[in-house]
């Protein structure tokens, strides 16, 4: 099948999938990425070799109609911001990799709320491309129990497998997945994290902190310790009865902090200080 990928690297993997199915790219439509916690370079790197066409800005309804005078016959979008409308006149198909059970967790980025309210299952599922954000007929789904101790990186691991298993699904009959698509019914939207959702809050429970921690993962947390603020990406602790005030540093050996937290402390093995210009942005 002829077709198009719109993303990144974060879910690239649909993309290396139908290339080894034996799917034909047509184009590559993406978007620029900061290189800290986006990236695209792979997933360039691969349309490239493959003299693909790569388009960086937002796909437009010229764009649409090129691929139809091209013979595109899908267009998959897997991590990418833009709503796309309007393609029915242009294409037979086109669907979307989501990193969430829908319809739970329609929005932007759904991973870090899944792990804070401690969900006990998890999975990605495609659905076709819809005039609102999330909320087409599913596809196919793919489901998978979460940990107790999950963290950011293993549910985005889990994520990227799960959708690899998906895309096979696609690229073994996807004309009759999309005539038995299933019409989503009422879900749950999730919005963009604040930053005070990403920033530790020292005058909660230990559990509570570190659940935190691990939602976020290599994205990273906020904190504030004494006056100090940096940011962190690892740590662990125990409940103790104690008369130091919530966010105090009461001991540190080497880099790992110490810090007073509500019902205990909380110690801090991987951290980073915090930059000039402010606390780095969460994922797009």
């Amino acid at each position: 099948m002829r077709f198009a990928f719109a993303g990144i690297d974060f879910l690239g993997d649909v993309f290396e999938t139908l290339l080894d199915r034996g799917w034909e790219p047509v184009k590559l439509f993406s978007r620029p990425c900061d290189g800290i916690y986006d990236f695209n370079d792979a997933t360039l790197a691969r349309a490239r070799a493959l003299k693909v066409p790569v388009q960086l800005s937002r796909i437009q309804p010229a764009d649409l109609a090129s691929l139809k005078s091209a013979r595109c016959e899908a267009l998959i979008v897997a991590g990418y911001p833009w709503l796309i409308k309007g393609w029915e006149r242009y294409l037979p198909f086109a669907v979307n990799f989501h990193p969430s059970p829908l319809p739970l967790g329609r929005g932007p980025y759904p991973l870090f709320q899944a792990i804070l309210d401690a969900v006990p299952e998890w999975g990605v599922t495609v659905h076709l491309l819809d005039p609102t954000f999330d909320t087409g007929p599913i596809v196919a789904q793919e489901l998978f129990p979460l940990s107790p101790v999950e963290t950011h990186d293993t549910l985005l691991a889990k994520c990227q497998m799960a959708a690899k298993r998906a895309a096979n699904a696609l690229a073994n009959d996807l004309p009759s997945l999309w005539t038995q698509a299933m019409p989503q019914g009422p879900g749950t939207y999730w919005p963009r994290m604040t930053q005070p959702q990403r920033t530790l809050d020292w005058w909660r429970d230990v559990s509570d902190i570190l659940r935190t921690v691990r939602a976020f993962g290599s994205i990273e947390t906020f904190a504030q310790v004494n006056s100090r603020y940096i940011y962190v990406w690892e740590a662990s602790g125990w409940q103790e009865a104690h008369s130091y005030r919530p966010g105090t540093l009461v001991h540190r050996h080497r880099k790992h902090l110490l810090v007073a937290a509500r019902d205990g402390f909380v110690q801090l093995t991987g951290w980073s200080p915090y930059a000039p210009q402010g606390p780095r942005t969460l994922k797009e």
